[in-house]
């Protein structure tokens, strides 16, 4: 097997580093007269709290581009342009989601995502790495994952993994398309990816009374919920103004572990308590200290209330529809050869042995499915749950 690790050898293909204005002129011009164009990201969210665009990758008919956005070159003649062509991606609603919120960037023509395809092919791997594997025999490292692209400069091993993100993205999207039209899936994927792009472009905000409520949240009791929220707006205060990412303060496994720690030890001083990050010292364990005094003199009204589901009792008087509707669905997935996860999600069908709808118009309303999602589970909806009515 040929292997390309993108860290630790010769550089695999020739680039263009986009950071001057001529440059960036050749290149518009370039995407102008290209057919289509595949598109990749880096962000730095695993660095930052206020994560943005560091680099865009573009490959065109052969070419490689990496433009840095950072550099503070006018992107807006690349972004009108590259609006109006077909693009390629792989797993591409954090990338239009994220140039959306740093570029105000929205696609104005249909795209193709690799990620999505592999799924309605009923790939298990579907991963960038493994379908370049899976069809050109290539490894491709990928020790550049992790890296911090928002710090400049960019090192050159750092450009030739960003480089592997999208060369292989046409020759990929070509192969992938033959087997979508042998199979009669192309619509599939038209619907899927134009779904796709329709949820980048709305807006996701975070619930301010809820945010808080992170994993493992539902097993708490009141007071351990009180302990919680204070704990998580703490953590989201100084990771805001350390503009780090949460995670890097405080680990969602540290504070609910801290949680139950400081619920049964009252008043027993922080330093006797669970082992810390090293950085959490001085001002930061003083605040800390304080947000965990204040929930042990807080009035029991004053705890959250246990979030209970809406649909909970439902539910229960529907489980016997729910389990043959997902019985039925697992086996249509089967003979289609995709995931049951990818026909419908549980949560879809579980709506939809709730609401009993009738038509592929009410199918998809109910349970948020797509057209070619409602119209293969409408039998089964009708044998399963029409029956019982």
């Amino acid at each position: 097997m040929k292997e390309i690790d993108s860290l630790n050898t010769p550089e695999p293909e020739e680039y263009v580093y986009v950071r001057e204005r001529a440059v960036m002129e050749t290149l518009i011009q370039r995407i102008g007269t290209a057919q289509r164009v595949a598109l990749d990201t880096e962000a730095d969210s695993l660095h930052n709290y206020f994560e943005k665009v560091c680099l865009v990758q573009l490959s065109l008919g052969g070419e490689h581009y990496l433009v840095d956005p950072l550099c503070g070159l006018d992107l807006n003649g690349l972004l009108k342009t590259l609006a109006d062509k077909p693009l390629i991606l792989h797993g591409g609603d954090y990338d239009l989601r994220m140039m959306r919120a740093s570029m105000g960037f929205r696609p104005r023509r249909e795209v193709f995502d690799t990620m999505i395809v592999a799924q309605l092919l009923g790939f298990e791997q579907i991963g960038l790495a493994a379908l370049i594997e899976r069809y050109f025999d290539i490894t491709i490292g990928k020790a550049g994952q992790k890296s911090d692209w928002s710090r400049r400069p960019l090192s050159e091993n750092q450009l030739r993994y960003a480089v592997n993100d999208t060369r292989f993205l046409e020759p990929l999207a070509d192969r992938m398309l033959g087997e979508l039209s042998a199979r009669g899936r192309v619509d599939w994927q038209r619907e899927s990816c134009r779904a796709m792009v329709e949820s980048s472009e709305r807006d996701h905000a975070r619930d301010p009374e809820n945010a808080w409520r992170i994993k493992g949240a539902g097993r708490l009791t009141r007071r351990q919920l009180a302990y919680l929220r204070e704990l998580w707006r703490w953590r989201d205060q100084h990771a805001r103004s350390a503009n780090l990412p949460a995670f890097r303060v405080l680990g969602n496994q540290e504070i609910l572990g801290l949680v139950r720690w400081a619920e049964s030890h009252p008043g027993v001083p922080l330093h006797q308590g669970p082992k810390l990050p090293r950085n959490i010292v001085r001002a930061q364990l003083t605040t800390l200290e304080e947000a965990i005094a204040r929930v042990a003199g807080m009035d029991e009204t004053e705890w959250p209330d246990l979030r209970q589901r809406d649909h909970d009792a439902s539910r229960n008087d529907c489980i016997e529809e729910i389990n043959s509707l997902r019985t039925a669905c697992a086996q249509i997935a089967r003979e289609l050869g995709i995931a049951a996860s990818t026909l419908a999600p549980r949560a879809a069908l579980e709506a939809i042995a709730r609401s009993r709808p009738r038509t592929v118009d009410e199918i998809m309303k109910t349970g948020g499915l797509l057209c070619w999602q409602a119209e293969l589970v409408q039998g089964a909806v009708e044998k399963c749950l029409q029956s019982t009515q």
